[in-house]
């Protein structure tokens, strides 16, 4: 068996930060402002006749964006990197793409590394873009006429023929990384580093590169670390990912099982975070309750009967609830159903409400998965009362809702549905099965 392309062995990687002290005084002599700068003087010039890094600040911190991380990754596999923003993701791709020095650990590439960090990276803003071709891959260690042999397909794939002798400085940011990485994925690098620069680019490029990374991995055995906050992206291309957490790796395995854990994750670390938004403290919405067949719950079986109650507590005077509206959004796709109260001509009392309110949705039919029920209250100017963007929680679990023992995979969509089957009598003789073919 062939070693892994791509070996990662307790990495770290620290960065020292400076803080200004709080020192909590009531007033500040200038004394102190001219001992304090002295000392931090004196520092600097210690730091800089020792080669180290000037820090601002007159307190420095050790700060560790990666911790013990390791992992392997083997040729031809797409892995993806998730994580919330500051969990290590980007400072992990430029130690793999050598443009950092790791602090401590050892990091093996058994390939030619082509990187794409951030939109430009490798640009020259002066030259335009079939000179910046040829530079960015040079750059990547590609000779010149590797570059001439890929260079009508890299201009082919990045749409900008009109622009391909105009100085890059006057680029979209757009037109930036889609000439970026036309060059990094038609170079036939053996690894390909990609953050999250493909948000850039429009939803037509986006399906474009997608679909590019899975034919390099495909047709050519390439290696390809994605980082992105783009949950269906991930899910369509990574065969696995790995989850970061403050530095660590919180887990690693199959994309599905990884998504989902750091889907949970992002909801225990939000419960606390500004998610139930009071715009008008005299709409009193005292509570939202998910009712499944006929009982409170949070989770439900896919074909399971759900209705939402809402509980308003008194009467107002300004402040009157009109409408309510409600969403229900995945990690990997965003919103998948949209329900309001007054789509379906159903309006609260205009002179104030007091008592429970009840959606009923019957069965569901949502596929398998985790889903954030956002709920918007708005008076009759539409004007928000109330906002719950990720408080309330469904979890639909596996169901055979069809009875006959078949189950829809995750990948199939967010929605199923029942539909009917039958032979068409008036066409009947068109259907034919022969038993020797």
């Amino acid at each position: 068996m062939s070693p892994p392309i791509i070996s990662v062995e307790n990495l770290g990687k620290s960065y020292l930060v400076g803080h200004q002290s709080a020192r909590g005084e009531s007033y500040t002599a200038l004394r102190d402002v001219i001992g304090r700068n002295f000392k931090n003087f004196g520092r600097k010039a210690l730091d800089m006749a020792r080669g180290r890094q000037i820090i601002q600040g007159d307190e420095i911190e050790e700060f560790w964006a990666l911790k013990d991380v390791s992992f392997e990754v083997n040729e031809g596999e797409v892995v993806g990197i998730i994580g919330r923003n500051g969990a290590g993701k980007s400072t992990l791709l430029k130690v793999l793409s050598r443009i950092t020095e790791p602090t401590k650990g050892k990091v093996t590439l058994r390939g030619r590394v082509a990187s794409l960090l951030e939109v430009g990276t490798g640009f020259h803003p002066e030259l335009t873009g079939r000179e910046n071709i040829f530079l960015n891959g040079a750059i990547l260690g590609m000779t010149r006429r590797e570059i001439k042999t890929k260079f009508d397909e890299i201009v082919d794939f990045a749409g900008v023929e009109k622009f391909l002798d105009t100085p890059v400085k006057r680029y979209s940011s757009g037109m930036y990384v889609r000439l970026a990485f036309a060059v990094a994925a038609h170079l036939d690098p053996e690894i390909l580093v990609v953050d999250e620069v493909l948000a850039v680019g429009d939803a037509d490029f986006q399906r474009k590169c997608l679909s590019k990374i899975k034919d390099v991995t495909a047709n050519k055995g390439r290696t390809v670390l994605i980082v992105s906050h783009n949950m269906g992206s991930v899910q369509s291309i990574a065969n696995r990912c790995i989850l970061l957490v403050d530095g660590t790796i919180q887990a690693e395995g199959k994309t599905d099982h990884v998504i989902d854990s750091y889907s949970e994750l992002s909801r225990s670390l939000d419960q606390n975070d500004g998610i139930y938004k009071v715009q008008d403290e005299n709409c009193c919405l005292n509570s939202v309750s998910l009712v499944v067949n006929g009982k409170t719950a949070s989770t439900m079986q896919m074909g399971d009967s759900l209705d939402i109650l809402f509980k308003f507590s008194r009467l107002a005077t300004t402040g009157i609830p009109h409408a309510i509206g409600i969403g229900f959004e995945s990690l990997q796709r965003g919103r998948v159903l949209s329900i309001g109260s007054t789509l379906e001509g159903f309006a609260i009392k205009t002179d104030g409400y007091q008592g429970s309110i009840r959606c009923t949705l019957g069965r569901l039919p949502l596929n398998q998965g985790r889903y954030d029920v956002r709920i918007t209250v708005a008076d009759n100017h539409g004007k928000p009362l109330h906002l719950i963007e990720r408080g309330v929680h469904l979890n639909v679990t596996l169901g055979d809702v069809f009875q006959n023992g078949a189950f829809l995979a995750k990948h199939h969509g967010d929605f199923y549905w029942r539909s009917g089957w039958s032979f068409d009598e008036d066409h009947n003789s068109t259907l034919t099965m022969d038993a020797s073919t």
